[in-house]
């Protein structure tokens, strides 16, 4: 029996023990399941008690015409001693877990209304009530009586082996016989069966290891397993044996082995032949023997299977904040609780290294300080990236598995890391002398209710923490919860599609790891012995037993995460730089460059500069000074920035076309920019304003002296310098003559707004000065009161013809 000592023990059946006097009684559980109705609703069992639950629905495919031999027990959500039951038909349903292909146990609540026609047919009239349906029971089978009063599982256990024992006619095909083999049996064994061991249980009479284990062994391939009776005296003089129980190994080639184990009960046994090379379960492929799988992505890393490594720690965080927490935008309301529980249990018991505690730190103080309801991901992301540049602090990027790593991608890890994080957080909360029990379990809780991924895992989780989490009193009561809640969940998940076959779900530690945490009981059934286990946890995930093989050096992890930033920083100044470009682009299809100017403007130009001359030497300072003024900002703005005296010109000019005479005007093209050009297409306009300016003052209309001829470019027009000379001017020059035209050019703009007859002028005035466009409109006149007098002459002339014509 276990022994009860002053602090909370245990037993393995998942259960934490109670002191001596806090044993929970029905009227306890009853008082427990009125507080929580939702519970008492739902039924007494769920889908995670390996259970199946019955209904209207399923009720004729699972009782009728099975395959396998069903247990079924019929109960009321409202009746105290159902519910006092209940933790023993679950743990009875954990216990046979591998007997489901001959056995199975099933529940239906008779309170709910759904289900009360069937109850009253089946004729149900106390509860809880069990019945037993052998393979293809018929439809009309109301099943067979079975004696459930007692709360032992190993009872019960027996009971069920003696009803499969009578089974009448057909036996439950998935079911191996039970009945002691004999040595005759034995010679010809590897006649007929192709299997690797035949395992042999040397017992007594009354003794059911033999066929617990033998049932045990259902799901494996590769071994068979029968009893032999200590009263087959010539096998057991052959071999030898002296104790009973003992298990001997047969082979093809007629050897005999004693299996070792620690202590001879079913349990060791079950676990050692389940272990034995070659032997796997039905359905699932065998263990990979290479160091690397060939569907893996990364090579195999060889490691200490009996030690914790902070590799896959910080995977798991890396996961957990930046994958798992990322598909939630906006935290808020209760998942923000959890999230601040969650960093703050982080911030106090992770054992990590120095830059991820600094990070860890920053991230928490961050959240607690956090006043709204609600918080951006974005706002956590900026954090855990470290976009501050705060000195030594750092989450390293990227998964590196190693303890959890898998024999295929999809296998482990992350499931693996998250109980392996939780397991540390509890021993580290329980050696730093943390003052709630609850603290650690509570943070895991909510987490795995608001973000863990698997909603199935979270469901199944929140049910076992509902049940018993209320018990956890001690820190120490909180190590030995998670560790039998972790061990529920591996004999649920034993055998499922997600079990690795290099890393099988068995109850942990396994004998070999600690062989002093197993002992049995008086009646021969295994306990854990809770004096054994606590030590070897607190040993096990101790921050002084993690391993920091495989581990990114620290400052290679600032070095990345500085080069990483310094890369934002650089696409994101990019990313500016291209916005602001393409908002000056549309201010300049919105105000386009001014067009040339027409010859009279040039002419008015002229004539500004000629009285300004004399000022061009005093004002060469005053513009070098400006220049370098310029210079100095050029940093500041974009090659493509107008100034701000030409951008008011080009408004002013946006809606005006060049007209001259002679010449086809271009069609007005679709306000479609490259982006790409338009530097280049600014500097050439800015290059032709310096050219016109410095054109008209080489013209000054031949009168003043003569120029050399240049070539012609159209009609009145003096020969123009080629654009490329402006180029050769020194930089300072051309600035300087750009700022004294922008200068004049506003000056001289104000002063040619134009009327609708005004820029027909100016289209006829090219290549005249104002002088000869006197003198043309003074011929113009004279010539046009030549024309109206010669007119009236030549009128009065033919009037006195026609009146010689009229006299007689």
């Amino acid at each position: 029996m276990a022994r009860r000592c002053g602090r909370a023990t245990s037993r393995f059946t998942g259960e934490i023990h109670k002191h001596a006097g806090k044993i929970a009684t029905p009227v306890v559980l009853l008082f427990v399941c009125l507080l929580s109705p939702s519970v008492a609703q739902a039924g007494l069992y769920t889908a995670s008690d390996q259970v199946i639950l019955l209904s209207p629905g399923n009720v004729e495919s699972v009782l009728i015409n099975s395959t396998a031999a069903i247990f079924a027990e019929f109960y009321a959500s409202w009746c105290g001693h159902c519910i006092a039951f209940s933790p023993v038909y679950r743990n009875l349903a954990r216990d046979i877990k591998e007997w489901k292909p001959a056995v199975d146990l099933a529940a239906i609540d008779c309170a709910a209304e759904e289900n009360r026609k069937f109850c009253t047919a089946i004729g149900i009239r106390a509860y809880p009530t069990i019945k037993f349906f052998h393979a293809y029971s018929k439809a009309d089978s109301k099943g067979q009586a079975f004696k459930a009063s007692s709360h032992d599982v190993r009872v019960l256990r027996h009971r069920i082996i003696d009803k499969l024992e009578n089974h009448v006619e057909p036996w439950p095909p998935a079911c191996p016989p039970l009945e002691p083999t004999s040595q005759a049996e034995i010679d010809s064994f590897f006649e007929t069966n192709n299997v690797q061991y035949l395992a042999l249980i040397f017992e007594d009479t009354k003794s059911y290891i033999g066929r617990e284990v033998t049932l045990d062994l259902l799901q494996f391939e590769n071994v068979t397993v029968r009893r032999v009776l200590k009263t087959e005296d010539g096998l057991v003089t052959k071999l030898g044996v002296t104790e009973f129980p003992s298990c001997y190994l047969y082979s093809p080639g007629g050897n005999f082995s004693r299996l070792r184990v620690n202590i001879e009960a079913r349990t060791f046994y079950s676990y050692a032949l389940q272990r034995l090379p070659g032997v796997t379960r039905s359905g699932k492929p065998p263990p990979v023997t290479t160091d690397v799988s060939k569907d893996k992505q990364e090579p195999w890393k060889p490691f200490n299977r009996s030690r914790v490594y902070m590799a896959d720690l910080e995977s798991t965080l890396h996961y957990s904040l930046r994958v798992e927490l990322a598909a939630h935008t906006v935290i808020k309301g209760e998942a923000l609780t959890s999230l601040k529980k969650y960093i703050s249990v982080l911030a106090k018991y992770f054992p990590g290294r120095p830059v991820v505690m600094n990070l860890l730190k920053s991230l928490n103080s961050q959240l607690q300080n956090q006043t709204g309801n609600e918080i951006s991901y974005e706002a956590v992301r900026e954090i855990l990236n470290n976009t501050a540049q705060s000195p030594d602090t750092a989450l390293p990027e990227g998964e590196r598995w190693v303890g959890c790593q898998g024999s295929q991608p999809h296998l482990r890890r992350y499931p693996c890391g998250m109980w392996t994080l939780f397991h540390v957080l509890t021993v580290q909360a329980k050696n730093t002398g943390g003052t709630d029990p609850q603290e650690v379990l509570s943070a895991m809780r909510n987490y795995v209710h608001s973000f863990f991924g698997c909603r199935a895992c979270a469901e199944h989780f929140e049910i076992m923490a509902r049940e018993s989490m209320v018990e956890v009193k001690t820190l120490s009561i909180a190590v030995l919860w998670l560790w039998s809640r972790h061990n529920r969940v591996n004999n649920r998940l034993a055998g499922d599609l997600s079990e690795d076959p290099n890393f099988p779900k068995v109850q942990w530690p396994s004998p070999e790891m600690c062989p002093a945490c197993h002992s049995v009981k008086d009646n021969g059934e295994h306990r854990w012995s809770q004096e054994q286990v606590f030590p070897f946890l607190m040993s096990y995930f101790s921050s002084s037993s993690i391993l920091t093989d495989y581990l990114e050096d620290e400052s290679q992890i600032l070095a990345e995460q500085r080069e990483k930033h310094a890369s934002q920083q650089q696409a994101l100044e990019a990313q500016k730089r291209v916005e602001r470009k393409a908002r000056e682009a549309l201010d300049s299809m919105t105000h386009p460059l001014p067009s040339q100017s027409t010859v009279q403007d040039e002419e008015e130009e002229e004539e500004e500069e000629e009285e300004e001359g004399p000022q061009d030497e005093e004002d060469e300072g005053n513009e070098g000074a400006a220049t370098d003024e310029m210079e100095g900002k050029t940093l500041e703005t974009t090659p493509w920035a107008k100034p701000e005296m030409e951008v008011g010109r080009g408004r002013r000019q946006a809606h005006r076309k060049p007209s001259i005479v002679g010449l086809r005007m271009r069609e007005l093209q679709e306000d479609i920019v490259d982006l790409d050009s338009f530097v280049n297409q600014h500097y050439r306009a800015k290059a032709l304003q310096v050219a016109a300016s410095s054109r008209v003052k080489q013209r000054t209309l031949q009168r003043k002296e003569e120029r050399d001829p240049g070539p012609a470019f159209g009609l009145g027009m003096e020969g123009l310098q080629p654009v490329e000379a402006d180029f050769e001017l020194d930089a300072g020059q051309q600035r300087k003559r750009l700022q004294k035209r922008e200068l004049t050019g506003q000056h001289f703009d104000e002063e040619v707004e134009l009327s609708h007859g005004g820029r027909l002028m100016s289209a006829l005035s090219i290549g005249f000065s104002k002088v000869d466009i006197s003198l043309c409109v003074i011929l113009y006149f004279l010539s046009s009161m030549c024309l109206l007098a010669m007119c009236l002459f030549f009128k009065k002339r033919l009037r006195l013809r026609r009146g010689k014509l009229a006299l007689p």
